[in-house]
């Protein structure tokens, strides 16, 4: 047996995790050599300790190869991992809100004098404002609320506005419609891919090329391998969380559809019933615990078979309630913090913010604020995690 232990395949380092330069990131790497054979790193002896093996070892490249190998009279074993050097890495949380039909019905229908001055947007733009929000709103093609009214029925007398604020407000791809749920699961890369472009000309009609950004989530987050695929092939470089089916929190389809009580949500939210499998046998067949694990405290790694990264989230605004929103964003980002993460997430869903919608919370936007103005007092970025690197452009300078 031949193991680096410290880290893992895909890790996502930066200065908190070695000694950095403009040149370098010089890490630890450690391990455990079955039977305490001489390990090599890269082709350079490790330092051995029984069992264990230990190195110094510079980060030059943004996707570094590392082999440890290790010969033994059976022959040379070796293992082989890439590591990220996340350069001159910084402080940097991106957000994203789902499902958005509801707001330019609004201004199809409403058609005001500037798109900015709905309710809806006016808030998102004075958080900009006032904390370097950004965001981007993924969208639906269909409002299921509204006798399937579509987006091609939004006008673009307001191009030019969404053009002028692309900077901070992209709007993406989220699925045809709200219903039915994980719509791609067992979708053909050609049914995904009529949908998102149907979206995205849409998008780019009436918002310019500008505004429309690749998303980091499809509806449910769970796609077919094929959709997958065609979205890592459209410019994805990060995903939330996971592309496999698996359990998830939040309300329920009846919850949605006739209007149930999202205090107990919220409740059955804040506990984890919702999305955790009750025995440790479930949680092997319907999870990957390695893998909820690390990304619980560490909040990202980068798949180098995929060519991209998985994230996610600290908080998810329609679930958790104004006043819990602070404790569970600092527990999040404490819980990252320790691990010295530096890019972060959160997100949530449009429809809440709607006094229409069966489901609306009145405070919806009001802890969106909380979550915006707590990253800005607490030092971080708003970014967009498909520009660059997670958010961070230090390898394209």
């Amino acid at each position: 047996m031949l193991e680096i232990t410290n880290v893992r395949q895909g890790a996502i380092l930066n200065h908190n995790h070695g000694q950095e330069t403009k040149d370098s990131l010089v890490i630890r790497l450690e391990g455990l050599s079955d039977a305490g054979y001489p390990v090599k790193i890269n082709g350079v002896p490790a330092v051995m300790d029984g069992r264990r093996f230990a190195c110094e070892l510079a980060l030059t490249k943004k996707l570094n190869a590392v082999t440890a190998s290790v010969l033994t009279p059976f022959g040379t074993f070796s293992q082989e991992i890439t590591l990220v050097w996340d350069k001159a890495s910084f402080k940097r949380v991106n957000c994203y809100i789902d499902d958005h039909s509801f707001f330019w019905t609004d201004l199809a229908k409403q058609r005001p004098a500037r798109a900015f001055d709905h309710f809806y947007l006016a808030h998102f733009k004075r958080l900009h404002e006032l904390y370097g929000f950004k965001c981007t709103f993924n969208c639906f093609y269909r409002n299921d609320h509204d006798n399937g009214f579509l987006m091609s029925e939004m006008p673009d007398i307001w191009k030019q506005e969404f053009t002028d604020n692309a900077d901070w407000c992209k709007f993406s791809f989220h699925s045809y419609s709200e219903f039915p749920d994980r719509p791609y699961v067992e979708s053909s890369a050609e049914e995904f891919l009529k949908d998102y472009r149907l979206v995205k000309e849409e998008i780019t009609r009436w918002g310019g090329e500008a505004a429309f950004g690749v998303p980091n989530v499809i509806h449910w987050a769970n796609i077919h391998p094929a959709c997958a695929q065609a979205l890592i092939d459209l410019g994805c470089k990060c995903y939330s969380r996971n592309f496999r089916p698996r359990v998830m929190g939040g309300p329920s389809l009846a919850d949605r559809t006739k209007g149930g009580c999202m205090a107990e949500v919220e409740k059955r939210s804040m506990s984890n019933v919702d999305k955790e499998a009750s025995t440790e046998g479930l949680k092997l067949h319907y999870d990957v615990p390695a893998e909820v694990e690390y990304l619980t405290k560490h909040g990202a790694y980068y798949d180098p078979a995929l060519g991209i990264c998985f994230a996610t989230g600290i908080f998810c605004g329609n679930l958790v309630p104004l006043d819990k929103t602070i404790e569970r964003l600092t527990a999040g980002l404490e819980r990252l913090q320790a691990n010295g993460v530096e890019a972060v997430q959160y997100g949530s869903h449009e429809q809440y913010s709607f006094p229409y919608y069966s489901n609306y919370q009145p405070d919806h936007l009001q802890r969106m604020e909380t979550a915006a103005r707590f990253f800005h007092e607490q030092g971080y970025q708003h970014i967009f995690f498909n520009d660059g690197f997670l958010g961070n452009t230090a390898w394209e300078k």
